[in-house]
């Protein structure tokens, strides 16, 4: 690939990106409530033009707006993720009729959407979901008609969006991947998120749950951490349990401790990539797994529970895979779209480190129909891979906007803190940490941007770029932010400060997603795939 450098509008769009998550967002931010959805930050991420281009970007763009936001206000960057993450595959496989319900609600911001994949037992190897979707024979199948508060899931809630529109820079040409132009269904810009999180993310060590009360057959909270929201994501070493209460047949809390194994992975339809999230070893849970009952000819009833999903229990549709096909693996997977208001859906907030929206969902017998389905009959797999594809190089954009703010903080610290007789930055040893930091933000924000460049221009190598820039940008963002907090010492650790700030956010986007190992996992296969293709060709 070419040399890589962003084009004068794109840099300035970036600029006035990050004044305005200082200037409108961030106030936005700091009055909500921590692990609540905060809807009118959402709301105002739609006034400002922000979400309805997650349907008309490419992932150069995504990339973008991720990494000017979380430069300024994490919170806007993740919430803006998670809308991304949830009504993706409502924009790339729903229905006309599903995308005008919910596509103008999720772009102006009243409307919350959420990715519902992991499970307690299926995180990075997402293909082992048991959420079952069972046939009913009943003659009540068809779906209910939408009703506020009919569940322990919180109900859509309206909100005015107004504020002014923040204008789009110069777009360069995107043909989408996949077959899938942008600005028609089936495009939409590359990202977590937060997640989950893939449904996005919150987490760290000291992960548990509080609040919030959840009732009935099959409802439990489960930490586990996962990716995304994926789904979501959310947890760490320590996890616990603390303040809530859960009632009900087969309800119970798990807790994943610090030891959990890694689960395997399970590869992508062509590319070695799944939910990407990391999730504990969970052979010894008896957990109710959600699946997709048949419910006449044309209806289901799931039953089951998904956990660390991103904007649950609040969110106001949810992206639900479930199983239709017991034994087929990836290829017995439907995805649903599920209003939260469906009678047997229930959820309860988790309590995590870094305060994101996530929560536990319990299915009983949840009613869905043909009109629910997103794509094809257990072609769902294949839907959650497609989103997940797309976003995954955006991770490391977030990564890097985390990285630049410890960097620049670092930058001013040492240059005004007198010690030894001079300045921080006149001693050697700090000066060449700043160098290292530098050189490492730069090396993967340039990653970041050419993973993204070739996801816009359907090259063949996406999967091993992603990968490369997801892994590189992460694990980046987690050196640079921990040698800011070094460098300013006990300042850095006090509540409310910058740094503490990024070094609860920084932990996560290395696990959910696909964990750092998943993604060493991915760049080898994709090697050792190319080894053998040319010494096939040249045989």
């Amino acid at each position: 690939m070419t040399a890589f450098s962003l084009e004068p509008a794109q840099l300035t769009w970036c600029e006035e990106l990050r004044a305005l998550a200082a200037e409108r967002l961030r106030p936005l931010a700091e009055t909500g409530e921590p692990g609540r959805v905060n809807r009118p930050l959402v709301a105002e991420l739609g006034a400002l033009g922000l979400l309805p281009r997650l349907f008309t970007s490419g992932a150069l763009d995504l990339c973008l707006m991720r990494e000017s936001l979380a430069y300024a206000c994490t919170e806007a960057e993740t919430a803006l993720a998670l809308q991304g993450l949830g009504a993706h595959p409502v924009h790339a496989h729903g229905t006309e009729v599903q995308r005008a319900r919910w596509l103008p609600r999720v772009g102006d911001g009243s409307a919350v959407a959420a990715f519902a994949l992991s499970e307690p037992g299926a995180g990075s190897d997402a293909a082992a979901l048991t959420l079952r979707a069972d046939p009913d024979d009943r003659t009540d199948a068809a779906a209910p008609a939408a009703r506020d508060g009919s569940t322990g899931v919180g109900p859509a809630r309206g909100s005015d969006p107004g504020g002014p529109h923040l204008p789009a820079p110069g777009e360069p040409a995107d043909t989408g991947q996949g077959g899938s132009p942008t600005g028609r269904p089936g495009s939409l810009p590359d990202v977590v998120a937060s997640g989950g999180s893939v449904g996005s993310w919150a987490g760290g060590s000291g992960g548990g749950e509080r609040g919030g009360r959840v009732e009935g057959p099959g409802s439990r909270p489960d930490v586990v951490a996962s990716g995304g929201s994926v789904g979501s994501w959310a947890g760490g070493s320590g996890g616990g349990e603390r303040g809530g209460r859960v009632e009900g047949p087969g309800s119970r809390p798990d807790v994943v401790a610090s030891g959990g194994s890694l689960g395997p992975w399970a590869g992508g339809p062509g590319s070695g990539e799944s939910a990407g999230a990391w999730a504990s070893d969970a052979s010894s849970e008896q957990s109710t797994a959600l699946a997709a009952d048949p419910d006449g000819r044309s209806g289901w009833r799931l039953t089951g529970e998904k956990c660390w999903i991103s904007n649950a229990p609040e969110a106001d549709f949810y992206t639900v895979f479930a199983r239709t096909t017991p034994g087929a693996g990836a290829r017995g997977i439907t995805a649903f779209l599920v209003p939260a208001d469906r009678p047997g859906l229930t959820g309860t907030a988790l309590d995590m480190l870094s305060p994101h929206p996530i929560g536990t969902l319990g299915f009983d017998a949840v009613p869905v129909t043909a009109d629910d389905v997103l794509g094809e009959r257990d072609r769902g797999f294949r839907v959650a891979m497609d989103t997940l594809n797309l976003f995954r190089p955006s991770v490391g954009a977030f990564a890097v906007g985390m990285a630049q703010a410890a960097l620049d903080a670092t930058l001013a610290h040492t240059s005004a803190r007198d010690a030894f007789g001079g300045k921080l930055r006149d001693l050697q040893a700090v000066s060449h940490q700043v160098a290292e930091m530098a050189l490492r933000t730069e090396a993967a924000r340039l990653m970041v941007y050419a993973a993204a460049t070739a996801y816009d221009t359907g090259a063949g190598d996406v999967p091993q770029r992603a990968a490369m820039a997801k892994l590189l940008a992460t694990e980046t963002a987690q050196y640079v932010v921990d040698r800011a907090v070094q460098l300013h010492g006990a300042r850095a650790l006090r509540r409310g400060h910058l740094l503490e700030h990024l070094y609860r956010e920084v932990r996560a986007p290395r696990v959910y997603e696909g964990a750092s190992e998943v993604q060493r996992g991915i760049i080898a296969k994709e090697l050792y795939r190319k080894q053998d293709l040319d010494k096939e060709a040249g045989a």
